[in-house]
């Protein structure tokens, strides 16, 4: 596993100005769950990629699937996500960079291959199931001690990055930096109160809620259908309704608009 600070791109690589033009303009359009696929376009053509994810890390709480995309593998990748953040997130490679004190650098590039994981079903399920050599992440530091991570991976078919790609990432990697930062940022904006509310109730109730159903109360907040739910947990609709129905009964509330008034008064309480 290797780590650096973002070093000065080489000026000979080129962008598809009518892609990054529609990343920019799609800021307000709620495109978040897009992003993923539209840097993957925006790369792909001099760069073959099987996968992208994007994370946020919120202190001391589980990673956040922001967005993700990949190019027809074997395998969910939603499913892959949701193990990722529940489960394996303390495994990655990034995770050293993150809680390295003496980073300070505002970007930091990170290559994780294969061959660097140790924790068998980690590299099981996020590496070999989905046929994953060779991962390239940038990571940023943002806005409430938060941590961005955008996750490039390499299938077997592609081979491991070579300079010219490594290259050609750093080069474009301030851009895709701040156009994450600012979909993250619109999308902060959009989900905040449901954030804020799910925090507060959390912290006022007497009642001890798993990593995952902290999680499943957030998206709960944010007023998602059942069949959104379960995609962003990775897991079938009719799992997300039976943790839903739990999650109520944990709560003492009867459905969404009790638990509306139950986060409400522990807003203002």
């Amino acid at each position: 596993m290797q780590y650096w600070t973002l070093r000065p791109g080489n000026s000979d690589h080129s962008l598809n100005l009518i892609h990054v033009a529609n990343l920019l303009a799609r800021v307000d359009q709620n495109r978040s769950r897009f992003l993923a696929a539209d840097l993957l376009q925006v790369i792909g053509p001099s760069v073959p990629l099987a996968q992208c994810t994007i994370f946020a890390y919120p202190q001391r709480r589980n990673p956040q699937v922001f967005s993700f995309a990949d190019r027809a593998r074997e395998v969910s990748l939603p499913v892959i996500s949701s193990k990722y953040v529940q489960r394996f997130f303390g495994q990655d490679g990034n995770q050293q960079v993150m809680n390295n004190p003496g980073v300070n650098a505002s970007t930091i590039v990170q290559r994780q291959s294969i061959d660097d994981i140790t924790h068998t079903e980690y590299r099981r399920i996020c590496y070999e199931q989905p046929q994953i050599t060779e991962r390239v992440a940038l990571l940023t530091h943002c806005e409430s001690n938060r941590w961005l991570s955008i996750n490039f991976y390499r299938g077997h078919e592609h081979g491991h990055f070579s300079q010219r790609e490594m290259g050609y990432l750093e080069t474009i990697a301030p851009l895709l930096i701040q156009v994450v930062r600012l979909h993250y940022q619109a999308y902060l904006q959009a989900n905040e109160l449901p954030l804020l509310l799910t925090e507060r109730l959390i912290r006022q109730q007497h009642v001890e809620l798993t990593l995952r159903e902290q999680e499943l109360l957030r998206l709960m907040m944010t007023g998602l259908e059942v069949e959104v739910i379960a995609e962003q947990l990775g897991v079938k609709p009719l799992s997300a309704a039976t943790y839903v129905k739990r999650l109520y009964r944990k709560l003492g509330v009867s459905g969404l608009r009790e638990l509306f008034g139950l986060a409400t008064q522990a807003q203002w309480a």
